[in-house]
């Protein structure tokens, strides 16, 4: 396609003023066709500028000269000469627009349009989020840097459950404790090639104080295992065996990305039989479940449910979806007897209510144990008091100088939400703090003498 430049407008040739309308028409040029055409409606407004002196240049057609006094030789309209604008009494001053390309004009009003779009919906959102959501100062917990697992193990989309069995029983081992205290049988999995493997703390304690600990491997070798550490507060403990060549570690799951309704495989020991593999699905997320002995081992855990088939002896044993991905640590279970699952008397089955530690929070302590030798667990520094049933959690003393001093928190406070999550109760409460990290601030929404106050606390930590 060719383009059409126009050329700055010069003066006109013999122009004069057609009687009557109030326009200037030109006349022709010398040596021009007396006869004309008639000027089509669609190129009544083009303006064009013919160059003259040009061997080169072809003259236009006799339609598309000026012809004198406007007349046309064919009906139609025609109020002016082509190519020559009306003249008016008074120059009407330019639009703005007029002086810009019309592109140019058009994305200068895009952009303010989005800018304004942008501004009105920021504000909408941190309005949204004042009122609605969670405490804009409060923190995430830090994502995890370890070498432990093995990501290459899982599956790029879910398989059926023998495929996952065949996959992770080579990584499933048995432990059996012994010591001062009696003895526990139960499960752990191989978390590094080096030898350090993940299991609950009640299945070591009683080799804690210098006992000893058997690890039975997938091929049947039994081996001894060392403490590397162990925390209580969590009920996640890690042993280590020396000296075993070709340790399968297990692929890692997002425990956070975990769907209610999801299968899920649970392989262990129950009843010290090895090598056993259940399947249920994911019943129930964020189940505060409280287990353990004395107070010193009572554990707090913000547990999976599961109605897979989870017995004694199945507990540190990894819960794995279909991609092979260890989402949890199984722990405990319910009962309908007043024994407790753990208490050493007689042992309870399965009713179909298992529970399990995410892997999330098992892998940050685990990670933990493994480089110094310990754990922490997060604290705010008040005595919950046990007595009040809820809805809420009624604070008792405050330590000084800790995150609920600090917070402005006082005896007496009745904490009822924690970041979006409504406490129903002492050990909800409890289990909500132990799922985040220490150093973490998080929203508490608490009454006072019948008033709704907030409080954002910097969470303190403890060891164990």
């Amino acid at each position: 396609m060719t383009e059409r430049r126009d050329r700055p407008e010069g003066p006109r040739d013999e122009a004069s003023a057609a009687p009557g309308n109030g326009e200037a028409v030109a006349t022709p040029p010398s040596g021009s066709a007396s006869t004309t055409q008639q000027v089509p409606a669609q190129r009544a407004g083009w303006v064009q500028h013919f160059p003259a002196e040009r061997p080169d240049f072809e003259p236009p057609p006799p339609w598309a000269r000026p012809v004198p006094g406007g007349s046309h030789n064919g009906a139609g309209p025609a109020n002016r000469a082509f190519g020559v604008p009306a003249a008016s009494p008074v120059q009407a001053k330019e639009p703005w627009f007029g002086r810009y390309p019309r592109r140019a004009v058009l994305v200068a009003l895009a952009v303010t349009i989005a800018l304004v779009a942008a501004a009105l919906g920021g504000t909408a959102g941190v309005l949204a989020t004042l009122q609605f959501g969670p405490a804009l100062i409060s923190t995430d917990a830090p994502a995890s840097e370890d070498d432990l697992g093995a990501e290459g193990k899982a599956f790029p989309k879910p398989e059926n459950v023998a495929t996952v069995a065949q996959a992770l029983l080579p990584s499933v081992v048995q432990i059996k404790a012994t010591g001062g205290p009696g003895s526990a049988s139960g499960s752990g999995f191989v978390i590094r090639k080096d030898g350090y493997i993940l299991t609950n703390n009640h299945v070591v304690a009683p080799a804690a104080s210098g006992g000893t600990i058997k690890v039975s491997l997938h091929g049947g070798e039994e081996v001894p295992g060392q403490i590397v550490g162990r925390s209580p507060a969590y009920d996640l403990a890690v042993v280590r065996v020396k000296d075993v060549e070709n340790l399968k570690p297990v692929a890692l799951g997002d425990s956070d990305r975990v769907r209610v309704g999801e299968p899920v495989v649970a392989l262990g020991s129950p009843l010290g039989l090895t090598g056993t593999v259940t399947t249920g699905i994911v019943s129930a997320r964020n189940r505060p479940v409280t287990a353990g002995g004395a107070e010193s081992e009572m554990s707090f855990i913000n547990a999976l449910q599961t109605d897979a088939a989870v017995n004694p002896g199945n507990s540190g044993g990894p819960l794995v979806n279909l991609k092979a991905e260890v989402i949890g640590v199984n722990s405990a279970i319910a009962t309908v007897g007043d024994q407790e699952p753990f208490s050493g008397g007689e042992q309870q089955g399965s009713i179909g209510l298992g529970f399990s530690i995410p892997m999330n929070q098992a892998r940050r302590t685990a990670d933990q144990i493994i480089r110094t030798g310990h754990a922490v667990y997060p604290v705010v520094g008040a005595v919950v008091d046990v007595r009040h049933e809820g809805p809420g959690a009624r604070l008792g003393d405050i330590q000084p100088d800790s995150a609920a001093a600090n917070a402005g928190l006082a005896r007496g406070d009745l904490v009822t939400v924690i970041n979006g999550h409504k406490v129903t109760g002492a050990d909800d409460l409890i289990v909500q703090i132990r799922s985040y990290v220490p150093g973490q601030r998080v929203e508490m929404v608490y009454e006072r003498g019948g008033k709704e106050r907030k409080a954002i606390v910097t969470l303190g930590k403890e060891t164990g």
